[in-house]
């Protein structure tokens, strides 16, 4: 099949690329810096030409409220309009565990709206709801820094990988469309705080986790199951530890 990655050069984008390429598909890497804009449109007819498949892992440039809603709107409009006027048969697109619990964050609030425009266009669709990312481990801890503490809400967690989020993304998106959304998650559920201490731990960062239950998560307030998956949800197979393990053995990579 031809496969189109929107955002495929970025994190997840350039792993299902290489999934799909050794699978035997054509997956065009698309993004602005090779012609393909999803905001403006430019390209998208074009690469959208003889696609079956369209996966949208694009994420916004900007975190700030107002701009990654208009985003995740904007693109959505774009790309699903070009499909619809290509013919293609499924539309996959990589949103967010909780999109609906937590209405204080603006991200989430953006791809909740991402979602509702891609059920209301009429093309066959699959929303795969994603747990936060291990490599955002480190991001998630600088943004509840205080001091020489890292404050967190203690909500469960439960992060998945990149590989196993590429991994399942390409796999349903050779599979027939749900018309509905899937969850997906790391293998571990846990506290925020224990992951982010074991995190820090194993890079040698000497900032001490403090439980804090008015912490927020990126300006979100977090209740005990915001970040993780209420029912079934497809599994990852890479732990905390073995990611950890894959981080510190890449050739040419620091340790962390």
């Amino acid at each position: 099949m031809k496969i189109v990655v929107i955002g495929g050069t970025g994190l997840i984008g350039s792993k299902t690329v290489a999934i799909l390429r050794q699978a035997g598909h054509e997956a065009i890497a698309a993004s602005p810096s090779n012609g393909i804009n999803s905001y403006t449109g430019e390209g998208l007819r074009e690469a959208m030409a003889g696609a079956q498949v369209v996966i949208d892992v694009a994420n916004a440039p900007s975190w700030e409220p107002a701009a990654v809603l208009d985003f995740f709107q904007v693109t959505s409009r774009q790309l699903l309009a070009a499909e619809a006027e290509a013919g293609v048969q499924h539309h996959v697109a990589l949103s967010i565990a909780g999109t609906d619990r937590m209405p204080d964050n603006g991200y989430f609030l953006a791809k909740a709206a991402q979602e509702r425009v891609i059920m209301a266009s009429g093309i066959p669709y699959t929303v795969v709801r994603a747990t936060q990312f291990m490599e955002f481990l480190g991001g998630i801890a600088d943004a509840g820094a205080d001091g020489a503490a890292v404050k967190l809400a203690p909500g469960r967690f439960q992060p998945i990988a990149a590989d196993d989020v590429a991994a399942i993304v390409a796999d349903l998106a050779q599979c027939a469309p749900r018309n509905g959304t899937v969850d997906i998650a790391g293998p571990e559920r846990a506290p925020l705080s224990q992951f982010i201490a074991r995190y820090l731990k194993a890079v040698q960062d000497p900032r001490q986790v403090v439980g804090d239950p008015e912490a927020r998560y990126f300006g979100g307030r977090v209740e005990e199951l915001s970040l993780v998956p209420l029912g079934e949800a497809r599994l990852g197979s890479i732990g905390l530890d073995e990611w950890l393990r894959r981080r510190s053995t890449v050739p040419g990579r620091p340790a962390m």
